[in-house]
């Protein structure tokens, strides 16, 4: 049985350091056999508020349907004034289409998180505020956390990152979600 990963995260400018840490890890998760599939900033610009007056039925369809098929997710997202941005929060939110679901929101998934910013004080609080969000959408934080600390020159023009203490958090971190991950479905299927 092939295990699948969500990733999500990312901002509004194409090539992030956010996305391509998002990236790196969903790439370490996919070379363990996982099937990633990943929601960045482009997607994530694409989705209305949720519930405000611009959401429409169905918007965010793909992602909430990858998300309850899911075995787990890496979601990344960049420090903004010390808590994550208002782009990837409001694709989380979109996971209250998940709700009443037999699995609601993100039970029984591993999920990795990424936090990225300029300053150490930034990463780590974004990192507490997406492990508190997680808690509250009922899944499973991996023990490994990842607080990337951003500069020009972090990763290569091909996405290769430059650092590595930051590449070392980041393939631990799609390594732990894709065993957490295992671990949970291996639990499934035991009486």
């Amino acid at each position: 049985m092939t295990t699948r990963i969500v990733a999500i995260g990312g901002t509004v400018n194409p090539g992030s350091s956010t996305e391509q840490a998002l990236r790196l890890a969903a790439a370490a998760a996919g070379a363990d056999g996982a099937k990633v599939q990943v929601f960045g900033g482009s997607y994530l610009a694409t989705l209305p508020h949720y519930g405000s007056e611009a959401h429409r039925k169905g918007d965010g369809s793909e992602l909430v349907e990858a998300v309850r098929q899911a075995d787990g997710l890496l979601i990344a997202a960049p420090g903004y004034h010390g808590t994550i941005s208002g782009l990837v929060k409001n694709a989380l939110d979109f996971l209250e289409d998940l709700s009443k679901d037999e699995r609601p929101y993100l039970d029984g998934r591993a999920v990795g998180l990424i936090a990225t910013a300029f300053g150490d004080q930034a990463t780590m609080s974004t990192l507490i505020t997406m492990r508190a969000i997680v808690h509250a959408l009922r899944g499973w934080p991996t023990p490994m956390g990842a607080t990337i600390r951003t500069y020009h020159g972090l990763f290569s023009p091909d996405g290769e990152c430059l650092d590595d203490r930051a590449r070392m958090q980041l393939e631990l971190v799609g390594g732990q979600v894709l065993r957490g991950a295992r671990a949970f479905a291996g639990a499934a299927d035991r009486p």
